[in-house]
């Protein structure tokens, strides 16, 4: 077939700084997705988008074109407000699987397309998919059903939505264009959008263990989401949130889910709970839903009750055991003294060297392996106290996933420099808020 444009000619004028016109753009993203446009010459258009960026009509334009390449979904069927959130993912978030059952329990539905986890960030299907029977994979009239009977949905995105993200997202990874704010942004949204969510809220990490170390670019980030998702007629904001250390005790995949019932049971780590209830309450005043305050759906148990039930519909046995790792090994603290460190990257690569995360599309990821923490930054710590666990069903990988750890903690002698230090050096959990 005659096609309108050359790939060669829009690779040079975005090599050249040049703005790309709107037929352009719907052109390339188009014929790329269809296969018209070959992986080499798209290779060659995102390493000159990642050097000389886009402008803000550009990106929307961009989004709109994968919005397009695939299907819509529509919650119109729903009688309650459909919200949502997205994390850009970190060490230890877990924040969704306590949160969409705490948000369902306080009145809104949340449909929650999530994905799976790659390098040392973790991915919220992979941790459920250690529940055992539970299923990613619902049909668009399934998640409808599982909504309408639970108030909270947690699966992977069909294959009919921005099918040119997904393409263009398995290429980025492969070519080096991952760290682009264009890209990133119109790589969620085009999918956030499509979802049909009428809310959403962001929670956009930085820090070591983050996507975005820098906070500034963070903030740049998320403020290119949020136009984005407003311009697209979703009411969207977001939360700038610390990835400096990992987010509560565990990281790995049943390690997690093991920790987030605890968080639904009215236990759990401080900074999982802090966060999770901050975001709930983000999520409901951006909804409009004025029901119970998340505190309590913790409190009086129906968080829970929502969670069981959705982990059921899913297939999913909320009371079976979870997968516990073969092989354990501890690392213990070399001396007395105030932990003033955690590195989050550092602990998040040793978690994926363990066998709870993968190197590459595909890879199978064990349910038990990951790390849990023994103590957190501004504890005291006694001298051979373990500081961490790591657990693999292969106890050959432990010698690599322990030299990740080196110089991922600090240990200071108690004074009140040091008690200063740690504080001042650690980032606020909520470094901005941005609408």
């Amino acid at each position: 077939m005659n096609e309108p444009f050359a790939a060669v000619e829009i690779i040079a004028a975005k090599r050249d700084n040049g703005v790309l016109t709107d037929p352009q753009i719907d052109w390339v993203v188009d014929a790329y997705t269809r296969g018209a446009v070959a992986d080499e010459q798209m290779s060659a258009l995102l390493m000159a988008i990642l050097l000389n960026g886009m402008s803000d009509h550009e990106i929307s334009r961009w989004t709109d074109a994968m919005i397009n390449s695939g299907e819509r979904m529509s919650w119109s069927e729903l009688s309650i407000p459909t919200v949502d959130k997205h994390s850009t993912g970190g060490v230890g978030d877990k924040i969704t699987l306590p949160l969409a059952p705490i948000v369902a329990a306080c009145g809104a539905a949340v449909p929650q397309l999530s994905g799976r986890g790659l390098g040392h960030t973790g991915g919220t299907l992979d941790k459920l998919e250690s529940i055992p029977g539970w299923r990613a994979s619902l049909s668009n009239d399934e998640m409808l059903k599982v909504l309408q009977e639970c108030g909270a949905v947690i699966c992977a995105a069909g294959a009919g939505l921005a099918p040119a993200d997904k393409k263009l997202y398995a290429l980025r990874d492969v070519t080096g264009t991952v760290p682009s704010i264009p890209l990133i942004a119109s790589s969620i949204m085009s999918k956030k959008i499509a979802e049909g969510t009428s809310a959403l809220v962001l929670d956009v990490k930085t820090g070591s263990g983050a996507f975005m170390t820098d906070p500034e670019q963070a903030k740049l980030l998320a403020r290119t989401m949020v136009d984005l998702g407003i311009r697209a007629g979703v009411k969207t904001r977001a939360l700038v949130t610390a990835m400096d250390v990992p987010l509560g005790l565990t990281a790995g995949n049943a390690l997690e889910v093991r920790e987030s019932v605890e968080v639904l049971a009215g236990g759990g780590p401080a900074d999982v709970i802090e966060l999770t209830l901050l975001l709930a309450r983000e999520m409901l005043e951006l909804g409009g839903v004025k029901g119970k305050d998340p505190e309590s759906a913790l409190k009086d148990g129906s968080a829970m009750d929502h969670w069981r039930r959705m982990i059921k519909a899913q297939g999913g046995d909320p009371d079976a055991k979870l997968p516990v790792a073969r092989e354990s090994q501890q690392v213990f603290a070399q001396s007395d003294g105030l932990l003033t460190k955690m590195d989050a990257m550092k602990v998040g690569v040793s978690a994926w060297l363990l066998g709870a995360g993968r190197s590459r599309q595909g890879e199978k990821v064990q349910a038990g392996a990951g790390i849990e923490m023994h103590a957190k930054p501004g504890e005291m710590v006694k001298k051979g106290a373990p500081l961490f666990t790591l657990h693999s069903d292969e106890a050959e990988r432990f010698a690599r996933s322990l030299a990740a750890l080196d110089d991922a903690v600090s240990i200071s002698a108690l004074n009140e420099k040091n008690v200063k230090n740690e504080k001042n050096e650690r980032l606020p959990l909520i470094v901005a808020r941005i609408k």
